[in-house]
């Protein structure tokens, strides 16, 4: 396997790392991908109060003219609401913010008082409304977004490909458990270890695959926890009940053509419970699925050998 150059760095409240076929690529691509995120942060976060997205999600019921980026963040997240019959919603903020998770989760108390969860669905995503020729978004009453489930894949997925473009490089970029690959890959493809939590340590156990090409994401519920009283919650919200979602899955880990859409199918399989693996299966993904009781479920072409800890298959 041939050698890879790599740089990592914190931003948007998780770890980032860039890898290169091309020593002499690293710094060029890294400070390139930081571009890309400090972009995305100014534009998307929920938490910012001199953000794009703060400044649309107080201004309901009238058009607003965004910025290019902000608007292809909010297009690609309406994309995914589509693609998954609104399983994946950006209209979920404010039941985020009913749940706690109203700011950085780092500043998140990860136990507080009893919560009493009001059960009713977010409003539907198609109330959005975009207009391309003005590049203007209007959200109506009682719509705040959070863009939390696509926004950062689709920044790894750009910056990938800007990255390469630049360096001429293979270049794999990976926010936070969203990675996205680009230019030539590493012979036997890009090495990806597999865990519940993208900060654990090398010998925590999980599965190792390799890609080749496309995007690779993993979204569950065993990292971004929080505990209000006796109730457990989580940021992956069900956009049928309003409350985070009762899966059966601790994570699932999905290869698709781009993060984004590896990304989408990873957070609704979450949601979709014991339906995931036969609904992956339609959509001709390829992934494993983790029960919340250790048992692993391989989909499409994932080999079940890649199931056994630190094995090394290709998944895409």
């Amino acid at each position: 396997m041939s050698a890879t150059f790599s740089s990592s760095f914190s931003a948007i409240g998780t770890s980032i790392s860039v890898v290169v076929t091309d020593e002499s690529a690293l710094t060029e691509a890294t400070e390139l991908v930081r571009g890309h995120v400090a972009a995305l942060d100014s534009a998307a976060s929920r938490f910012r109060e001199d953000c794009e997205l703060t400044r649309l999600n107080r201004s309901v019921g009238r058009p607003v003219e965004v910025s290019w980026l902000l608007f292809v963040i909010i297009d690609e997240a309406l994309l995914a609401a589509e693609r998954t019959d609104g399983l994946v919603s950006p209209t979920v903020g404010e039941a985020l913010e009913r749940c706690g998770y109203d700011r950085d989760f780092a500043g998140v108390d990860p136990c507080g008082p009893p919560l009493r969860l009001r059960y009713r669905p977010v409003p539907g995503w198609r109330r959005v409304r975009l207009d391309r020729s003005a590049r203007t978004v209007t959200l109506p009453p009682g719509v705040r977004l959070d863009l939390g489930a696509t926004a950062k894949a689709g920044c790894a997925d750009r910056a990938a490909l800007a990255a390469s473009a630049l360096t001429e490089a293979g270049v794999l970029v990976n926010l936070g458990g969203d990675l996205a690959v680009a230019g030539p890959p590493p012979e036997g493809g890009w090495v990806i270890r597999i865990t519940d939590r993208t900060d654990a340590p090398p010998e925590t156990p999980g599965v190792t695959v390799a890609v080749s090409a496309g995007g690779l994401a993993t979204s569950g519920t065993a990292a971004r926890r929080w505990a209000r009283g006796d109730q457990v919650l989580h940021h992956i919200i069900d956009p049928a009940t309003g409350v985070p979602a009762l899966s059966c899955w601790r994570t699932v880990t999905v290869a698709a053509e781009t993060c984004v859409a590896a990304n989408m199918a990873s957070t609704a399989s979450v949601i979709l419970g014991p339906a995931a693996p036969g609904w992956l299966a339609q959509q001709g993904l390829h992934a494993r699925l983790l029960g919340e009781d250790g048992v692993a479920v391989p989909v499409g072409d994932w080999p079940a050998d890649s199931l056994d800890v630190d094995s090394t298959e290709r998944a895409a």
